[in-house]
Order: C-alpha cells, then structure tokens, then sequence
C-alpha cells in the first residue's frame, strides 16, 4: 500500500511537472510600426501617396481658387444687377461650392483606396516574415511593442533585427 501511495504521488508530480514545463511559452516582441517604416517597400508607398495626395490637391485648390474669384467678381458687380441676376449668381455660386465638396470627398475616398491598396502587401509580408522569424526561432507569442499598443514592459526577445534580416534590408 505505501509502495502505490508513493508511486501514485511521484506519477502526479511528474504530470504537474511536465504540465508546467509545457505551459511555459516562449514570448518575443516586435514594434511593428518601426518595422512598417523602415522598410523600403513602404517608403516607396508614402512617396506615391504623397505625389497623389498633392496633385488631387492641387486640383481642388484651383477650383477653390476659381470659386472665390467668381465671387468676387460677382459681390463687385452685384449693385449693377438686378436681384434676379444676383440670386442666379448667388445660386450658381453655391452650387459650385458644392461640386468642390463632391470633389473634395472623392478624392479623400480614392487617397484612402490607394493607401489601402498599396500598404495591404508590405503589411501582408512584414506579418509573413514575423511569423516566419518566430516559428524558426521557436517562439509561440509574438507581441506588438509599437507605443500605444498595450505593452508596457518588453524584456523577452526584440525580432525587429531578425525580421529586417529576413526582409533583406
């Protein structure tokens, strides 16, 4: 009986034993956003967002421009017409404010597509080469350390070195 006992006993710390063992995950971090910026890919993706952000720009303040001339114009002349004229004028006017704010809005929606469009790849690969770098070096968590992101100590492993490796920059 005292043989079970003991051998049921050093059975049951063997399994909390090994249960533990197994409970103990291998944890690294990675700031995600520095990794985003640094990487080539992105760089070229910010400089065509900002070409295109700058030519819709410039497009809208021309019209803006345009508006406010017309307005002028027509506040200079408005004493010499009649109030039919002025009201036509005045109507015209609003509609053209109008059509800017149409342009305006399409073309924050098409900046944003185009944002979208380029920075779903690099973000795409930068994740593959996360989960590449970790499962090669054995890690079961990966946690973002980017400010903001929730993690307030980082003392585990830093991949950032390791994933610009893998990213051949």
């Amino acid at each position: 009986m005292k043989h079970l006992k003991k051998i049921a006993v050093a059975f049951v710390l063997f399994v909390a034993t090994t249960a533990f063992v197994n409970a103990q995950s291998k944890v690294a971090h990675i700031n995600v956003q520095q990794l985003l910026q640094e990487m080539p890919a992105m760089k070229q993706a910010d400089a065509e967002l900002k070409k295109l952000n700058e030519t819709l720009g410039a497009d809208i303040q021309a019209s803006m421009t345009e508006a406010r001339n017309k307005a002028t114009q027509y506040q200079n002349e408005a004493a010499s017409k009649t109030a039919e004229e002025n009201a036509k004028r005045e109507q015209e006017i609003m509609t053209y404010q109008k059509t800017i704010q149409t342009a305006q809005q399409a073309a924050q929606q098409e900046l944003q597509k185009k944002q979208q469009e380029l920075l779903a790849p690099i973000q795409e690969s930068a994740m593959k080469a996360i989960e590449k770098v970790a499962a090669a070096q054995g890690y079961d968590y990966v946690i973002d350390a980017s400010p903001g992101a929730g993690v307030l100590v980082a003392k585990g492993k830093d991949l950032l070195a390791d994933v610009k490796k893998e990213l051949n920059f």
